[in-house]
């Protein structure tokens, strides 16, 4: 009932929704959870190496936006088919290492991926907070 009020394919702030909340609807609608807690991150490359440790990103990953994104879209898609996504970039780092411009670059890869998997008609809706 959750996900109902949200769009299929959205990257928005967590607001009001609760993890343990955004995690029980995935289970129910059988869709991902991913889920990635970045208050120890500080930088661009401890935000996407916590990414990808908490995703379980392939040993190959490459540790850059681009890398993410292919994990995020082609990677996924060439498992096999997927019925859609919850993910949830909590304490997302704000300080002068991992500035405005680093945090939006990283939420428009996320953003790509949404409409990657919305052109596939598979819901992906990602939430996230700040420190």
């Amino acid at each position: 009932m959750l996900m109902q009020t949200v769009r299929p394919n959205i990257v928005q702030a967590i607001r009001a929704f609760r993890v343990d909340d955004l995690m029980s609807a995935a289970q129910d609608l059988g869709h991902h959870f991913l889920y990635a807690n970045l208050a120890e991150a500080s930088s661009k490359p401890e935000v996407l190496e916590s990414i990808a440790k908490a995703f379980l990103f392939p040993a190959h990953f490459g540790k850059n936006l681009d890398a993410l994104y292919d994990c995020m879209t082609d990677l996924v898609n060439k498992s096999g088919a997927q019925a859609g996504f919850v993910v949830v970039l909590e304490q997302l780092p704000d300080n002068a290492k991992f500035d405005r411009e680093a945090r939006e670059q990283l939420l428009d890869v996320f953003r790509d991926a949404s409409d990657y998997w919305g052109e596939r008609k598979i819901p992906f809706r990602c939430f996230y907070s700040f420190q």
